[in-house]
């Protein structure tokens, strides 16, 4: 039994208790800094995460909803064509003179300048 108590204590320390208590009226640690802390993380997420994420947002929302027939387009998937018709959800692309796709609105990543599809 000995043994087993050496060799537990060997592999885990033992932990003892702290005995100075802290002063009467004293705080270890303060409620202030805690809170200071917090508002330093939220605004570090703020400027970090939310606001650059919500700005790309707002950017592809624009893009999307200023996106008329003619235009030059690229998808998500790397396609590249011109538009032939649009409604509220979906594109249909012209690749071609006799091959168009239907995709969905929201897969287009960004406009091209006009006659970047001749250029090519």
């Amino acid at each position: 039994m000995n043994l087993v108590n050496n060799i537990i204590n060997f592999l885990i320390s033992p932990a003892y208790a702290d005995t100075a208590a802290a002063a009467p009226g004293q705080q270890n640690g303060g409620g202030f800094s805690l809170m200071l802390m917090t508002g330093i993380f939220l605004l570090f997420m703020y400027f970090i995460v939310w606001r650059p994420q919500s700005k790309r947002a707002k950017e592809q929302r624009d893009l999307l909803n200023s996106l008329a027939k003619g235009d030059e387009v690229v998808t998500t998937g790397g396609i590249l064509g011109k538009i032939a018709k649009i409604n509220e959800n979906y594109v249909q692309l012209s690749l071609t003179d006799n091959v168009e796709i239907m995709i969905q609105k929201s897969s287009i990543a960004g406009a091209l300048p006009k006659g970047t599809l001749k250029s090519i």
